[in-house]
């Protein structure tokens, strides 16, 4: 996980990083005899939380708090990378949703595993505080078209926090703004509204509680320049280095263009490999763009035989 490995970068692959929605109970348990479990191990001991106890042995609830998903989350997929490359696989992009942006940058080289684990507990721990300091949640529509999207301008105490396709995108709000969603999306223009078991209003302005603890964080690391090629949330661009404490801090309270972010992706990327515990970023990737090959990292079997 870093930019002087001597590895070849595969021009023709982007890593892909998940969310914290990604996340379950007992996440761990196929990782636990990899040789680099010591990942874990370490960020435990970095962040003084037992990451290896979420991933194993805490219960749904617990491990999907937002604190304790983030940490588990952020562990998973470098253990899953670390896997890859023992494969000889190094994608030469990276694209991380939320979460998985810290991760992406991690895996490249632009943060150390130690900056990482910092920033990913100051994050989890300063959103779960303002998640509790102003009550919301999230929704996600479907189906929709651009006068659907339109229409969300008019309510209040809403804002989109992810588009991740064409017609699907999530929104955060108050409580009794989703309420009000939920009964009127089809009015609205939305085939589809399932509420999202999140444990805040992510990617808006409900989580500027959070933005002191995180700007803090972002501004104790070290910013290294990496021959990976990350792609940001915010603004579907490539950047480097240092631009990325503004970036990360800005997506805090705005939204996540993971729709942009995959088109601006070369045509000549043509395979996809999401890290554990993937899934869902394979399934949105899949309908925005053509790949030839997509493979999800969910344990160590899955990548026998790799040959791409």
């Amino acid at each position: 996980m870093t930019d002087r490995d001597p590895q070849a970068l595969r021009s023709d692959v982007v890593g892909l990083f998940p969310g914290q929605g990604s996340i379950a109970s007992a996440a761990g348990a196929p990782w636990r005899a990899s040789p680099h479990w010591s990942i874990v191990e370490r960020i435990s001991a970095i962040t003084a939380v037992n990451v290896e106890r979420l991933l194993l042995d805490a219960d749904e609830d617990e491990v999907i708090r937002t604190d304790h998903a983030q940490l588990a989350t952020f562990a998973l997929s470098l253990v899953a990378f670390a896997t890859l490359r023992d494969r000889g696989m190094r994608p030469q992009y990276h694209l991380g949703h939320s979460l998985g942006e810290f991760t992406a940058l991690t895996a490249a080289g632009v943060l150390s595993v130690d900056d990482g684990s910092r920033l990913i507990a100051a994050r989890g721990a300063a959103m779960e505080r303002a998640a509790r300091e102003r009550n919301g949640s999230m929704v996600a529509l479907m189906g929709g078209d651009d006068d659907a999207r339109a229409a969300l301008a008019d309510l209040p105490d809403l804002w989109i926090a992810n588009i991740n396709g064409t017609g699907q995108i999530v929104v955060s709000g108050t409580r009794p703004a989703l309420d009000a969603l939920l009964e009127r999306h089809r009015e609205l223009g939305w085939r589809r509204a399932t509420p999202l078991l999140v444990g805040g209003a992510f990617h808006s302005p409900l989580m500027a509680g959070a933005q002191g603890a995180l700007d803090d964080a972002l501004s104790a690391v070290t910013w290294h320049e990496t021959d990976v090629t990350v792609i940001a949330n915010v603004d579907a661009r490539i950047h480097r280095g240092s631009e990325w404490a503004d970036l990360l801090s800005r997506q805090l309270t705005q939204p996540i263009d993971y729709l942009g972010a995959t088109l601006a992706l070369p045509d000549a990327v043509t395979t996809s490999v999401e890290m554990a515990p993937g899934g869902v970023l394979t399934g949105l990737s899949k309908r925005i763009r053509d790949f030839t090959t997509q493979l999800t990292v969910t344990d160590p079997t899955s990548l026998e035989g790799l040959s791409l």
